[in-house]
């Protein structure tokens, strides 16, 4: 019996002699035309952003580009890198340690902002009593409410930059407005402050953005990239090879803080 090849289909590039065309466009135009997290937008979504989304996106990338040397993606970066191994399996070993505990919170964010927003449409309570009752059956299942608390901020200056820039581009709706209201209810219903990190205010904007939540550890890999490259090119020519990497005994010797040429820094300006 033959077995006929059966054709398959894709919609997102097109590749003919002398010719690319992603999404229907072609990619040689693209180039010098839209920026990059467009064009991240583009090759997801299918089509262009407007002007807000491509600056609420580029906003989010920049915001997890890096977090120091202690992240367990860049300490497994840096291990492998340390060992002699070339970027790019530094560079896997840091993304596949990007999982459910570190970067996936975002994923599970979006789900719980999901969940709670439906149930607020369904039953018609306010945003506070539905983050209520989904405090109150969380600690009731003893589980930990994702995005919310940092092991190092207590006040992460990321999350008030997104959702200022979210706030000046119409992007603060249900979902942002849901994560806030069940940060205040964790600190009501229990005393402790822990309010949103950067992974659930991505998660909050993803959702606002109308991505799928099988998609939300993709952003944070995407956007934690150059970082790791940094950082492995740094062990690679900086370090001693096979050293013992003990996170708590580095020092920063890089710049000290310097003015962004431009920067608003009080508000976002979406001239």
């Amino acid at each position: 019996m033959t077995i006929k090849d059966e054709t398959w289909k894709t919609s997102i590039t097109k590749v003919e002699p002398n010719r690319l065309t992603l999404r229907g466009y072609r990619i040689d135009e693209l180039m010098g035309n839209v920026t990059f997290p467009q064009v991240v937008f583009l090759t997801i979504k299918g089509e262009l952003p407007d002007e807000r989304a491509s600056r609420m996106l580029d906003a989010m990338l920049v915001s997890s580009v890096d977090h120091g040397v202690t992240p367990p993606s860049c300490i497994a970066a840096r291990t492998i890198a340390s060992t002699g191994s070339p970027l790019n399996a530094a560079l896997a070993g840091g993304i596949l340690a990007i999982s459910r505990h570190h970067g996936g919170a975002i994923e599970d964010s979006m789900r719980m902002l999901l969940d709670a927003v439906a149930r607020k449409r369904e039953s018609g309570m306010s945003e506070t009593d539905t983050a209520d009752t989904v405090v109150r059956e969380a600690r009731e299942k003893k589980k930990r409410l994702p995005g919310l608390g940092h092991r190092v901020h207590t006040n992460d200056p990321r999350t008030a930059r997104l959702f200022g820039i979210a706030e000046s581009l119409g992007f603060a709706g249900e979902y942002v407005a849901m994560a806030n209201a069940l940060a205040a209810a964790v600190e009501k219903s229990g005393g402790k402050r822990l309010p949103v990190n950067v992974d659930g205010a991505l998660a909050a904007l993803l959702c606002e953005m109308e991505f799928s939540p099988e998609l939300a550890n993709a952003f944070f890999m995407m956007a934690r990239i150059p970082g790791l490259v940094s950082h492995i090119y740094e062990e690679q020519t900086r370090m001693r090879p096979m050293r013992q990497i003990d996170t708590k005994k580095h020092e920063y010797d890089g710049p000290e803080e310097r003015a962004v040429p431009g920067a608003v820094q009080a508000a976002w300006s979406g001239a």
